[in-house]
């Protein structure tokens, strides 16, 4: 064995170059395929971890405009949810079907003001189920609670980046104080986290709150509910229809009016992003393993003119007694090295160049409107994944070299003599 591999050792130094064109066309294929498929999982993770926070699992239901004339009504007639749409949501007709029905009021924009500091914000009354319903993070504090809402509280919740700008120095320290909107003092009990590039300037006040100071009137800005029963893409698109058709039924709004019910269906955004994910994930094996293809038809080309070149070197071999077994052997040990060498030396830089995505690319984000998403989460490849495509490549190169071998072992030494 020593001896094997001390002539294999041998075989590589006084051909540099070939050894050289092997080992490049190995570890390029794994350094391309390790590189492209941590880049596609880093995108992927993005896609999971940062866009699906903006998608929830519910049914957010509003008034806009009409889009047709109907029942006496002309077109681009503005619709306005009302608390009896609300009861309707909640009663007998889709009892069982929705489940945890909230709702939210129109907006009002204010000047909070603590201090010399002051704001822009827009009050907005909520209840305490959108915290996870808008996929708020709480960077201090509390959100609203029930207490709240019962007791018609004067308490508010602040974005961090509002934050920051009436408490610049300690921002946390603002838990507790008395902001003022406009006339009307709120206490903070509570600061959503926000991206330092982001700006949010709604500030969830609670519902019966708002209510009583800003809007007394029975009008509604949405209703959110969840839905138990449908599973299926096609289950949801039928309740949702059933669902906006009694609602628009009920504001005088053509059956057939895509715009006077406006709906944000969470349940079939889920579904199709699940399916967008997929469709990714096979797209970035499919690119990964013609990659890998590439570098084993290079790996193959490079062994057939290897051992098209060595027909003679072989022929003086059998003629001093190497048996076609040992010829076959030198050959396939020769292929297994350097595959095996390269091809780790190009899973290393491949998963070294996945490190210099995470940490330049992975850093930086894309604003989409409300917040900003990093463009790659965690770009990295399993070692099991890396592993296993490393020794495929090793497999195809030694199988390249084993046919052109089985061949030149089999030539007499007489006719490999005078092979050019």
């Amino acid at each position: 064995m020593r001896e094997l591999f001390h002539e294999i050792g041998s075989s590589l130094r006084q051909n540099k170059l070939r050894t050289a064109l092997t080992g490049f066309a190995v570890s390029w294929g794994i350094f391309l395929l390790i590189t492209l498929l941590g880049a596609g999982n880093g995108i992927m993770n993005s896609f999971s971890g940062n866009v699906e926070q903006y998608v929830s699992q519910s049914i957010t239901v509003e008034g806009w405009r009409t889009s047709k004339p109907y029942a006496g009504y002309k077109e681009n007639r503005r619709i306005q949810l009302d608390t009896k749409d609300l009861d309707y949501t909640k009663g007998k007709d889709w009892e069982g079907s929705i489940q945890n029905v909230i709702t939210s009021t129109n907006g009002t924009s204010v000047v909070l003001s603590l201090g010399s500091y002051t704001v822009d914000g827009w009050m907005e009354g909520k209840m305490p189920q959108h915290l996870e319903q808008e996929k708020l993070q709480m960077a201090a504090g509390r959100y609203i609670n029930q207490g709240d809402m019962d007791a018609s509280r004067k308490v508010m919740v602040v974005s961090m980046a509002q934050a920051k700008e009436l408490s610049p120095r300690d921002p946390e320290a603002l838990i507790g104080e008395w902001v003022s909107a406009g006339k009307i003092a709120f206490r903070v009990v509570g600061i959503y986290h926000t991206d330092e590039q982001s700006w949010r300037r709604s500030c969830p006040i609670p519902y019966t709150t708002y209510k009583h100071i800003y809007d007394p009137t029975d009008k509604v800005e949405s209703i959110t509910f969840n839905v138990d029963g449908p599973r299926t893409l096609q289950e949801h698109e039928v309740f949702q229809e059933e669902y906006t058709g009694a609602i628009k039924r009920r504001h005088s709004i053509a059956p057939d009016d895509k715009r006077g019910i406006w709906v944000t269906n969470g349940y079939t955004d889920n579904l199709e992003m699940s399916n967008a994910r997929r469709i990714l994930q096979i797209a970035m094996w499919i690119l990964g393993l013609l990659t890998l293809t590439s570098g084993i038809v290079g790996v193959s080309n490079i062994m057939l003119i290897t051992v098209k070149e060595r027909t003679h070197e072989f022929g003086i071999r059998k003629s001093i007694g190497a048996k076609p077994g040992d010829i076959l052997k030198l050959i396939i040990a020769e292929s297994v090295s350097i595959t095996a060498l390269f091809g780790y030396v190009g899973m290393f830089l491949g998963m070294m160049a996945c490190e210099i995505l995470d940490k330049t690319v992975g850093q930086k984000g894309v604003n989409i409107g409300i917040d900003e998403i990093k463009m790659m989460v965690n770009p990295s490849v399993g070692l099991d994944v890396a592993l296993e495509a490393t020794l495929l490549l090793v497999l195809a190169g030694t199988l390249a070299g084993i046919i052109p071998a089985w061949k030149a072992a089999r030539v007499k030494p007489i006719e490999a003599l005078r092979a050019e």
